[in-house]
């Protein structure tokens, strides 16, 4: 069974940084791509960024980037999404995710997620 779980969300002034974790388990972690998606109130859940299983290849919304940093280690089993320059349109649930084939950004691509870390970003 595939377990997931987020960690590192909380309150941040804008400007500011936070660093996101997602540990999992019960998958051979290095052959899953890793993704994280975001899901603000009223709005759907949306795709921040991903990793392929190497960690050689990474792809960020247009949104993140140059902003976000997402990087794994595999001998831990742990995806990290570090968020610099928060704004407040960054305050959102942050989701972590896995699926064993190629890149996809929609949601139901993905066969498993955690539970959910919230970001709040204030101005």
């Amino acid at each position: 069974q595939v377990q997931l779980i987020e960690s590192g969300g909380g309150l941040v002034q804008a400007g500011g940084s936070l660093r996101l974790s997602c540990a999992a388990s019960g998958l051979m972690f290095s052959t899953y791509l890793m993704g994280w998606f975001r899901q603000a109130p009223g709005k759907e859940r949306a795709f921040v960024a991903a990793i392929r299983g190497s960690g050689s290849i990474t792809y960020y919304a247009d949104s993140v980037k140059g902003r976000f940093t997402i990087s794994r280690d595999n001998a831990k089993n742990t995806v990290y999404l570090q968020l610099n320059s928060l704004k407040s349109e960054d305050t959102a649930v942050y989701y972590c995710a896995a699926r064993p084939g190629l890149f996809v950004t929609h949601v139901g691509g993905y066969e498993a997620w955690g539970q959910g870390t919230q970001v709040t970003v204030s101005s």
